[in-house]
Order: structure tokens, then sequence, then C-alpha cells
């Protein structure tokens, strides 16, 4: 029978025979009966009798009990304790506890005071706050050392020693870079006629390019040729290996795959011209429509390693120092050299205006005199009217004066002849030509 709204006897309900509740009534809330009796008071132990009573009422008149003492602290670890921690409190190697022990006994003792001084003097000196990073010097002065206290029993040959220097200097750089820096865009410029030409790839793009190029010196060496059955036909012209090169690695490699080809080629070159000694210093060395000796072409192939790991550090913002003294000189020599021979091509492309005639047999050519300033210069005269003359003081008709570096960049085709900011005296047709002649000189 039903008792009440809020129950249920478990007979049935109004709203049939034999039905149960699905869901229960809400129970009514205790404030609705009227208010809430007070708590009752809380128990309290009794310090005497150990006895639990309730809270005196307010103005019984009753004391309240006292409070219960605290136990007293643990008393501090003795001396010899203290002292056997000083060690690990140095090292900061103590718990919260034994540290605040030791320096509360630090206070009052002044020979531990003394030690624990001393130990924390010696934990600085394990732990130098130096750098990390290496002396970027630091590989330079070490193989310095090492081959000035012994010699090399197979000498790298003079000419083939900027080479070497040049291909270990960016093999250290790429050592630095990561896969992101390796697919960095990298700004290739040189010259071409009267024009500057630009072309922009990767650090990989470049890595390619110069192991196509020196490929060139390492079939003329008898070496395999990094192109394998890839190598276009015909004359070894160095812009068509390096597009064959670029769009095979483009199809087939990962931009890091280069850096150990080129390195290993550079070690073969190397290996061979140590072997070889000077028996192989006029080998020809085909460049397309022209032969370098091979003596030249290693300088040459140093220069243009320069001039792109240059290239490869300015595009990763980081820091790249110029050959030494003595490759730098070699290097200028190479081109200014290589300038008679380039002047004469333009004037055959007509470029340039013709040689004169000499007045009478025998009479000295005009020549230039070209100064080259700072770390790796010297004084060249340029023949103007034959390429094949020599060049003397006999005839100067004009003088131009660079600094080492400026020039160089005016042979990699960096800046252009009008940018060149030269010192210049004499017939100025000559010094233009020779300008351009110079700017010439570059290529991809």
């Amino acid at each position: 029978m039903v008792t009440g709204p809020d129950q249920w006897d478990g007979g049935e309900l109004p709203g049939g025979p034999g039905e149960r509740p699905r869901i229960p009534s809400p129970r009514s809330a205790a404030e609705d009966r009227g208010p809430l009796p007070d708590p009752p008071p809380l128990p309290v132990r009794d310090p005497v009798s150990d006895s639990v009573g309730p809270l005196p009422e307010a103005g019984s008149g009753a004391e309240p009990p006292a409070p219960v003492p605290l136990p007293d602290p643990a008393p501090a670890p003795p001396h010899r304790v203290l002292k056997s921690l000083l060690g690990a409190w140095a090292l900061s190697a103590c718990s919260p506890e034994e540290t605040a022990a030791v320096e509360a006994h630090l206070t009052d003792c002044a020979s531990c005071a003394d030690e624990a001084l001393r130990l924390r003097d010696a934990v600085g000196l394990l732990h130098p706050a130096d750098s990390l990073d290496l002396d970027p010097l630091l590989r330079s002065r070490v193989l310095e050392g090492c081959l000035g206290r012994r010699p090399a029993r197979i000498p790298v040959p003079d000419w083939a020693s900027p080479y070497d220097a040049e291909t270990a200097k960016l093999d250290a750089l790429l050592h630095d870079m990561g896969e992101a820096e390796w697919r960095a865009p990298v700004r290739l410029r040189w010259f071409e006629g009267e024009r500057p030409v630009e072309r922009e790839t990767t650090v990989a793009g470049v890595m390619g390019h110069l192991m196509a190029v020196d490929g060139l010196v390492a079939t003329a060496l008898g070496l395999t040729d990094p192109l394998g059955t890839a190598a276009p036909p015909g004359a070894p012209d160095p812009l068509v290996r390096t597009e064959t090169f670029w769009r095979a690695a483009h199809e087939t490699e990962h931009p890091l795959a280069v850096h150990a080809p080129w390195r290993d080629q550079s070690y073969a070159l190397m290996r061979q011209v140590s072997f070889a000694g000077s028996r192989v210093a006029e080998l020809a060395v085909p460049y397309g429509d022209f032969r370098l000796p091979l003596r030249d072409a290693f300088l040459d192939r140093a220069f243009e390693c320069w001039v792109h790991a240059g290239d490869i550090a300015e595009a990763v913002d980081y820091p790249y120092v110029p050959p030494a003294s003595g490759h730098l000189h070699q290097m200028v020599d190479l081109a200014a050299r290589l300038l008679p021979s380039a002047l004469a091509d333009r004037r055959r492309a007509g470029l340039a205006a013709p040689p004169q005639r000499l007045v009478e047999a025998g009479a000295p050519g005009r020549t230039l005199h070209l100064e080259v300033e700072g770390s790796g210069g010297g004084h060249w005269y340029i023949a103007l009217d034959s390429p094949a003359a020599l060049g003397t003081a006999e005839r100067t008709v004009a003088h131009i004066a660079l600094d080492s570096d400026e020039f160089c960049q005016l042979a990699a085709g960096h800046i252009s002849p009008e940018e060149a900011a030269a010192g210049q005296d004499g017939e100025r047709d000559a010094i233009r030509e020779v300008l351009f002649a110079t700017a010439s000189l570059s290529r991809l």
C-alpha cells in the first residue's frame, strides 16, 4: 500500500496493478522541516587524566586546558659527522636536512668553515666555464705543427698545395652543416661578354658543380670520371658536365650524398699527383675550347674551390678566410698569365679593339703594368698586342693598381669591371680592355 508521497511499501501504485516505480521520487531537503540543530561540541583530551571530554561552554567560567607541549627537536649531528658531510655539501649533494645542519654548524665551527671554503673553490676548478666551440684555426695549427716536425715521405707538389689546402677548408665547413643548410639557396655569379650572369642553385648543387669540373682533372690523370656513363660525349665542357650532373642528382640523390664522393675524389687527386711528382706537371687538361697544363689546372681548381666556398659560407652565414698568402699569389699569377689569351679571345669575338701594328720589326709591343696590392700581390706586365709575347716594362702604356681581394673578385665575376675601384693611369682603352679580359676569366 502507499503510505505517503515519498514512500512505497511494495504494493500497487495508483498508475496500475503490478507496476514498479522506474525512478525514485525526490527526497525533501532537511531545511524544509525546520532549522538545523547546533553541532555537538568537539571533544578535548585532558592532559592530566588523558580522558576525552567536551569543550567547556562559553561563559561557564571553566578554564581551557593547557596546550600540549611539542616534543623537543632532534639533537644536531656530532662534529665528526658534519665534517664528513663537507665534501658532499660542496658538491651540492646533501639532502635539505643535511644541508641545513651543515650550514648551521659552519657558523659556529671556524675549522670546518675554512675547509668548506677550500672545497667550494676546488669544485669551481672542476667545472670551468669554457666554451664548447673549438677554435676554427685549431685544425690548421695542428696540421702545420705536425708537418713542420715530420716532413711527408711523399711530398705534395708546390703547385698542388693550394688545392689541397682549399679543399680541406671547404671539407671542414661542410662537416658543420645540417641537411637544411645543404638545401640553402646559393647565388652563383660570373661574367659573359659584356654583362654579368647569375644562376641560383643550392649548397649541394655547388658541390656537384665542383665535383663535375674536378672530374676533368681526374680523367686526365686516369682516375674514374664522377659522371660515369652519364658523361656527355664530345669535348669536355665544364658547363655541360655541370648541367648533366645536376639533372642526374636531382632525380636520384639526397643533397648530402655529394659530400663524400667529392671528398674522396679530392683525396684521390692529391694522392695521384703526389706519387707522380713532376712527371705530370705539364700534362694537358682539356677545358672545352682550351687546355691547361696540369699544374695550372690544379691552381684553377683551387681558385674555384675558394670562390665557391665563399659563396656557400655567405649563403649559410658562416665566416670564411681567404687563402694563405703564398697560395693566393700563385692564383693571382695564373690569372695574370691568362690575361693575354683572354684579351685575344675577346678581340676575335669583336668585343675589344684590334691590336696595334708595330712600326718596325723587333720593336717592343705595348704592355700594361698590373699591380696587385696586399696579401698574395705582386707586379705583372701584360702584353697587349700579342698573346704569345712576353710583357716587359720597355713600352708600358698604362698602369692598374688593385687590391688582391678585389682582383680575385673581378676574376671570379663577382664584381663588374666598372665596379672595380682601380688606380688607373695611362691609355683608357687599354685599361678597359684588361679589366674586361680579367672578368672574362670567370665561368660557371
